[in-house]
């Protein structure tokens, strides 16, 4: 089957920065409950959820929306210092830059969907020169009222800013529950990207019908191509 479309999560995705919001997240839930995340506790309720979420999840109620604000806005600032300060390693992932521009060559529609807040997007887009491939009006990122994954509105919605249904795009993931949201948005074709986590975490995932380490692996031809052009 040919796809016509291809949505991208970001983090621990196109940027392997998993290990980053690992480390901010293991401090801040500290501080919020008295111990830190375990792994598995990062693996089921951190990646891929809000900030809201992941708050929530630590001190064990929903939390006001003041708290959720200050408490995400001093934790993703610390992250983007982090980011800032590794400067050798805030690039994007193997083979990604090869494999947007070839999406771009062949006016292949795409797009990134991610529960990342604002603030992180803006520094994505300007740290990694997003606007060379991405119209940055299509991206999907968390501004207050999309659920976080699994719900499956955010890939819905991203299928939607690329006039798609979502049975002819691809989604790549690297999040359990990006992988539960991209199925229940009915993705046509669903990549795991092992990023930080093991090959094995998903050869036992139904949905998943490729496991990738790098964007070299992705075979070219299962896109519907357009007539290319060059990138200036």
């Amino acid at each position: 089957m040919k796809y016509k479309g291809i949505i991208f999560d970001f983090n621990g995705t196109l940027f392997f920065d998993s290990e980053k919001h690992l480390e901010a997240w293991r401090e801040y839930s500290k501080r919020l409950r008295g111990t830190p995340f375990s792994d598995e506790e990062m693996r089921q309720y951190m990646f891929g959820r809000t900030n809201e979420d992941i708050i929530a999840y630590a001190i064990g109620r929903k939390p006001e929306p003041e708290l959720v604000e200050k408490l995400a806005k001093e934790k993703e600032e610390v992250y983007r210092e982090m980011c800032r300060k590794d400067y050798e390693n805030t690039k994007l992932a193997p083979g990604a830059i090869d494999f947007l521009n070839f999406l771009k060559n062949n006016n292949i529609p795409m797009t990134i969907a991610t529960m990342s807040e604002k603030d992180n997007v803006d520094f994505y887009i300007e740290e990694f020169n997003l606007s060379k491939w991405f119209d940055i009006e299509k991206i999907v990122y968390s501004d207050g009222t999309i659920p976080g994954k699994p719900a499956p509105d955010i890939y819905q919605i991203a299928a939607q800013k690329l006039h798609l249904s979502p049975k002819d795009c691809i989604v790549v993931e690297d999040a359990i529950s990006g992988i539960e949201a991209a199925k229940s948005a009915e993705i046509g074709k669903i990549i795991a990207i092992a990023s930080m986590e093991s090959v094995d975490l998903y050869k036992n995932i139904p949905a998943v019908t490729q496991i990738i380490k790098n964007f070299d692996e992705i075979d070219r031809n299962i896109f519907e191509k357009t007539s290319s052009y060059v990138i200036n």
